[in-house]
């Protein structure tokens, strides 16, 4: 009899164990801002389409979505994390350490960083170098590294507005403001050939000297919400915004995008590169969860699908700007047999 109520008692935890394994009926996906408004559009589509429960689509910021789907597998961590760079080597490893083995990387679509204005405001052209020299916390001045000197926009360069620099952008944890760093900050100090030398010399003590932000008020880090950005640079004279593309579609009759290096931010220059900031967009896929999280193949499955990121699809509408259609067959390919990604190399 005991035995009989041991065996009982073991089926009753397992039966448990499993419904707790299973008590989510939804899909999750947390990260990028960027993506957020794309991902948000292909969970309404996805649950009109399935008669499924809508996705859970989080706005965390690409490095705290990342975080929180390399905590682990099961029910309590997103299936999805939504990137607006690539994943990380030290993230993967970090998924790798938590038992998150197989991941899938499906690139979506591309972005510009956009610098936008006041529609009213002044117009900006913006030299690359001029980026860095006005935004970063340390600054290039008569050939020696000096803390940011320059309050005015004009003082950074003549082709400038007489306007005082505040710049509102994404904070460090965001995707955003990584392809920022790396794009716009550390692309435009490469250009001055003294940081050039520094940077072929030590590419670590570059990074660290030329990345930080300025921390006097002309940079102010806004949080994860671009809408709210897009708001405060309409109310603040002068002010300019830092953000994903898709912000400045959506709100193209009361904001603007300044021009670098002469190539305003429009789609087909984002796609082709000629627009200095542009970049790619990704989904990552928990592949452990495919079959244990109901819907979640299927809702990738639209995400890639031709009505959704393909030319002339409905996110293209919010924004995206589509991959070449050669790299669309390879994501849709790579939805439907989920192949694991390898570690990056950095």
């Amino acid at each position: 009899m005991n035995k009989l109520l041991g065996a009982v008692a073991t089926i009753a935890l397992l039966a448990v164990a499993d419904q707790a394994h299973a008590a989510r009926d939804y899909v999750w996906a947390a990260g990028s801002s960027t993506v957020f408004p794309f991902s948000t559009r292909v969970a309404e589509n996805f649950s009109k389409k399935t008669g499924r429960k809508s996705p859970k689509i989080e706005s965390l910021g690409t490095g705290g979505g990342i975080k929180m789907f390399c905590g682990g597998t099961g029910e309590r961590f997103p299936d999805i994390a939504n990137a607006s760079r690539p994943m990380k080597k030290s993230e993967f490893q970090a998924c790798q350490k938590a038992g998150v083995k197989d991941i899938v990387e499906i690139k979506i679509g591309f972005d510009g960083i956009v610098v936008a204005s006041d529609k009213k405001g002044p117009d900006f052209n913006f030299k690359l170098e001029q980026l860095y020299l006005g935004l970063a916390d340390q600054t290039l001045r008569g050939g020696q590294i000096v803390k940011q000197p320059y309050k005015n926009w004009n003082e950074v360069g003549p082709n400038l507005p007489k306007a005082r620099i505040l710049a509102y952008g994404p904070p460090p944890t965001s995707g955003t403001r990584d392809a920022w760093i790396e794009l716009g900050i550390e692309g435009g100090a490469a250009k001055l050939p003294t940081l050039a030398k520094m940077k072929a010399a030590d590419e670590k003590k570059f990074k660290a000297t030329v990345s930080p932000m300025r921390t006097d008020g002309g940079w102010i880090d806004a949080g994860e919400n671009d809408n709210a950005i897009v708001g405060t640079i309409e109310k603040t004279p002068n002010a300019l915004g830092v953000f994903g593309y898709s912000f400045l579609e959506e709100n193209g009759s009361r904001i603007k995008g300044a021009a670098i290096n002469g190539v305003k931010p429009t789609a087909q220059a984002i796609a082709s590169g000629q627009y200095p900031l542009s970049r790619s967009l990704f989904i990552y896929v928990k592949k452990s969860q495919v079959g244990v999280t109901p819907g979640l193949k299927e809702f990738v499955t639209e995400f890639v699908s031709d009505a959704a990121t393909g030319r002339g699809g409905y996110l293209q509408g919010r924004g995206l700007i589509p991959l070449p259609p050669a790299q669309h067959v390879a994501m849709k390919s790579k939805a439907g047999s989920m192949p694991a990604m390898p570690m990056p190399k950095q």
